[in-house]
């Protein structure tokens, strides 16, 4: 049994390698699993919406994870003694039986991620893709994902495969590592596989360009851009967040980090104006209390925002375009000037030559420039990046924490960013704000 990771650049043709090899082999004994920043292609990205903000509505057909593993095991092949030992020792070695009565909306990540890779297992592969197994996970569950994926590797007959952008994600149990090229893979020992990028690659020219843009807000003078106080969240009988106070002022740019579960992008969500319970809550937004009469869009002008769920299968352009609306899909028509300042920013992160590319067309690494791109192209006030370097290779993950900081030398730019990998965070961080998760 070997275990193998592909790795390279964004867009250098790892996704289109896979889907070669898949259709190479093309057997019932080779499965594949994707996964996202948040939940994977098979879980419904509804379940992750309702658990962000409207868990109080969860529908009581909504099935555990227990019930959806038992549906997998039972289509994935007959109901032997054998099999039924097989499953329990699966749920053993991943320690499942703590999710098994858990609706399966209310799972973390990784807890997610248990799941799915139990589901695939119930099939016993001869081979086993994971494209992007760690993407989305906090530092302890990257660990623990891979001491599962050790585990695997040495009880069962099975090869396994991982897709990775970061090559310091690399498991050292990894036995060879393949790289695509335009010449077709190449082959290296995982010990080679190490790659380094300069301390800045974002060019001067670049660097002066961003620091010259014209203000578009020149009535911009708010200084509480956010203000909680003794903020709490609850669904149900599950409380997200707990009596939170939080202050940022304008121009601080602050870290925002914690375990997978800890309620991150629901404080995202007050913040984005996106959460019906922040009218319940004690926050003002840009000065301004929740209820006083400003409308969401009043608050969403403020913001450039990098979320997970924002995909669509649009041209590339056209998503960044809906950055100046604050839409995902476009409801109004861009201008000859609306596409000028997409291209521009396009062109900042690189992606110039992806403008008329469907979104869903493109690598995960692509998607996450595009979607940078969007947040940036309107100027904000306050950039709300969620884990925005998520599937980047080490080149451009450089380049963003360039452009970042040179955007936040400007007058009156407040950022939050959320990560799981705090070297991953820019020099210009002022403040850090960690959640503990509410058990």
């Amino acid at each position: 049994m070997k275990v193998t990771a592909i790795i390279g650049r964004n867009g250098s043709g790892k996704t289109a390698y896979v889907d070669q090899l898949r259709k190479t082999l093309a057997s019932d004994k080779v499965r594949y699993i994707a996964f996202s920043d948040s939940y994977g292609p098979n879980v419904d990205s509804q379940y992750y919406l309702q658990l962000r903000w409207n868990q109080h509505d969860i529908d009581h057909e909504t099935p555990t994870a227990g019930e959806l593993l038992e549906r997998a095991y039972l289509l994935a092949g007959a109901d032997t003694d054998e099999r039924r030992r097989m499953k329990e020792h699966l749920y053993a070695l991943f320690h499942m039986d703590a999710l098994l009565d858990k609706l399966i909306i209310t799972l973390s990540s990784g807890e997610l991620r248990k799941f799915q890779l139990t589901k695939t297992l119930f099939a016993n592969p001869r081979l086993l893709i994971m494209d992007n197994p760690f993407i989305g996970l906090d530092a302890e569950t990257r660990d623990q994902l891979k001491e599962l994926l050790q585990l695997l590797a040495h009880e069962r007959d099975m090869d396994i495969m991982l897709v990775i952008a970061k090559s310091d994600d690399l498991p050292d149990f990894v036995d060879e590592v393949i790289t695509p090229t335009p010449d077709g893979p190449t082959t290296i020992p995982a010990e080679l596989s190490a790659g380094s990028v300069p301390a800045h690659v974002l060019s001067d020219t670049q660097r002066e360009a961003i620091l010259s843009l014209p203000y578009t807000d020149t009535d911009y003078d708010c200084q509480r851009v956010v203000d909680m106080k003794n903020v709490t969240i609850r669904y149900g009988e599950r409380t997200i967040l707990k009596d939170i106070d939080w202050t940022v002022m304008n121009g601080e740019r602050w870290a925002l980090s914690g375990q997978n579960g800890s309620g991150k992008s629901t404080l995202l969500s007050l913040i984005c104006a996106d959460n019906p319970q922040s009218y319940a809550c004690d926050i003002t937004l840009f000065d301004r209390p929740r209820g006083s009469g400003e409308s969401i869009w009043d608050i969403k002008k403020h913001i450039g925002y990098v979320s997970p769920e924002m995909h669509r299968n649009l041209p590339a352009i056209r998503i960044v375009a809906s950055g100046l609306m604050d839409s995902v899909g476009l409801y109004a028509v861009p201008n000859a000037d609306d596409y000028d300042k997409c291209r521009w920013w396009m062109n900042v992160f690189g992606i110039s030559h992806l403008a008329d590319r469907p979104f869903l067309q493109m690598s995960s690494g692509e998607q996450r420039l595009v979607l940078l791109a969007r947040a940036f192209v309107k100027d904000p006030q306050l950039l709300i990046l969620d884990e925005p370097l998520h599937g980047l290779d080490l080149w451009n993950r450089q380049l963003v924490r360039d452009v970042i900081e040179t955007f936040c030398q400007r007058r009156n730019k407040t950022m939050i960013m959320v990560t799981h990998y705090m070297e991953e965070l820019p020099a210009n961080i002022t403040h850090h704000k960690i959640l503990a998760r509410n058990l």
